[in-house]
């Protein structure tokens, strides 16, 4: 089920996270990548996530025969995933906007360590992804670690692409950065629905688009279902109940995921509210209390 106001970005055109389409790849199997394509965008995908993996830092060849071979069955934009800026170019020259209807591709990822991607403006028109695990401070790379942090590189890296490059905020998604939560000790995915909240009530930063990797969230979750439902939808859905009023508008995921709110009284729900507000064992031990309590449903 579709969420009202919510993008979806398909990210199945990925080897590096998905086996089976890593084995399209290997094969050349352009045809099966066409029809992975083809069942995203039925699926209401949006834009498509596409890479070859590391592969396309040496064979431009083979990454534009398959951006050329996605395009010829698709025509929705595609969302190129590299953060090197050669690479990026290669994805540039291979984009032909006219497939897409006039839209312009969307490239990922922008950050203030990146900067020289803006000069691939020359090449033709982007939207484009803001990255904000990091900053540059006082000359160095530093980490954010509180939502005040996200804020302000929003904040200055979006007046410095509308002063220099008339960029209109609706063409900026900021990636929010969502953890999983097995590995999240230190209260990552609070940091990252405050930095959502104050986003969002900031006048300044009206239009800009709050995208996350959805899928991250459930790497390493056991493969468990709750009354017939994977325990990594659930949570997935979980973030979406608690970030999609606060603001978040765009998902990087899979499209043909059941996405859907959770109800208050939800298990898996009360639990990640719960997660949130905790941090270190203490977080870990309430995050497994959802398959170790071994309740009707659970297997």
């Amino acid at each position: 089920m579709a969420i009202p106001g919510v993008t979806v970005i398909g990210d199945r055109l990925n080897p590096d996270g998905f086996p089976k389409t890593r084995a399209l790849m290997e094969a050349g199997d352009f045809a099966g990548l066409q029809e992975l394509a083809v069942r995203q965008v039925q699926s209401g995908a949006r834009y498509l996530d596409l890479t070859v993996g590391p592969r396309g830092y040496n064979d431009a060849a083979f990454l534009t025969e398959v951006i050329r071979a996605v395009q010829a069955a698709v025509d929705v934009p595609l969302c190129f995933d590299y953060p090197s800026a050669a690479v990026q170019e290669v994805c540039l020259r291979a984009y032909n906007a006219a497939r897409a209807r006039g839209r312009r591709p969307l490239l990922n990822s922008l950050s203030e360590t990146r900067m020289e991607m803006l000069d691939l403006l020359k090449i033709q028109p982007f939207q484009l992804v803001l990255m904000t695990t990091e900053r540059v401070e006082d000359g160095a790379v530093k980490p954010n670690k509180h939502a005040g942090e996200v804020l302000d590189l929003v904040k200055g890296v979006t007046a410095g692409l509308r002063r220099a490059h008339s960029f209109d905020l609706s063409d900026v998604f900021v990636d929010v950065t969502i953890q999983s939560l097995v590995s999240d000790t230190e209260g990552q995915i609070r940091m990252t629905l405050e930095a959502i909240r104050a986003i969002r009530q900031d006048p300044d930063l009206e239009g800009v688009h709050l995208l996350g990797g959805l899928t991250n969230i459930g790497n390493l979750l056991p493969p468990l279902k709750i009354d017939g439902v994977p325990l990594r939808l659930l949570f997935e859905n979980a973030f979406l109940t608690v970030a999609v009023p606060l603001g978040f508008d765009t998902i990087m995921g899979t499209p043909w995921n059941d996405f859907r709110f959770l109800p208050d009284d939800h298990v898996v729900l009360q639990v990640f509210r719960d997660f949130v507000e905790l941090t270190g064992i203490d977080a870990l031990r309430r995050l497994r209390q959802v398959w170790a309590a071994g309740r009707p449903g659970i297997r």
